[in-house]
């Protein structure tokens, strides 16, 4: 059975990537392919990133090449050789069989892999994600419901005001400032955050 399937529940576990100093490889050039590449760009807009497709079918994909030079398209059938240097893969074409194939040979390399549409080849999933400021929050529903995840992403977004970005800075602030052992400094934190949230529930109650 597979862990992340039995009653322990969601197994999986959630990191955040350094994508502007990794290598990434797109295989696919059709809508799938422009999901996963404004995906990784929204996040990382610096993020090196590699399309290997046979047709670049969306325009998207050229606009989105133009506006970050670092992004290179390679307008040919994918070849073993595109995974040197790689770091991460993103497969998104409509060939299950071509995904299968190349999956052998990024486990084979270490190379960590999405599969688009197909969680039992996938080393990761990508989750929904709620950003405001310097806040990022991932939602995961083991890959079993991208609509639900996307819904509570909606009412995070609308839940968490927009000034959260001042709150994370004086936070900053307050710690840099802070004498004593770590369990002082995380009492004090927890102080300024409660009174943060008690002042944002009397300014907006349901």
């Amino acid at each position: 059975m597979n862990p992340a399937e039995n009653n322990t529940g969601n197994v999986l576990f959630p990191v955040f990537f350094k994508l502007h100093e990794l290598d990434i490889l797109v295989v696919g050039g059709g809508y799938v392919g422009l999901e996963k590449l404004q995906a990784i760009l929204k996040n990382s807009p610096l993020a090196r990133v590699t399309v290997v497709a046979k047709e670049i079918l969306q325009e998207d994909i050229r606009h989105l090449a133009k506006q970050h030079p670092q992004v290179v398209l390679i307008e040919r059938p994918f070849k073993t050789h595109d995974l040197r240097g790689k770091d991460l893969v993103f497969l998104a074409t409509n060939d299950r069989s071509l995904h299968e194939k190349i999956k052998k040979k990024t486990r084979r390399k270490h190379i960590m892999t999405n599969v688009a549409d197909t969680p039992d080849l996938c080393d990761f999933y990508l989750g929904s994600i709620v950003k405001k400021g310097d806040l990022k929050i991932a939602i995961s529903s083991n890959g079993k419901s991208p609509t639900l995840t996307k819904r509570i992403r909606e009412y995070l977004e609308e839940a968490i005001p927009d000034d959260v970005q001042r709150l994370l800075d004086n936070l900053k602030d307050v710690r840099d400032q802070l004498k004593g052992d770590f369990a002082y400094k995380v009492k004090k934190l927890n102080e300024v955050t409660a009174d943060w949230l008690n002042k944002e529930k009397n300014e907006h109650p349901e």
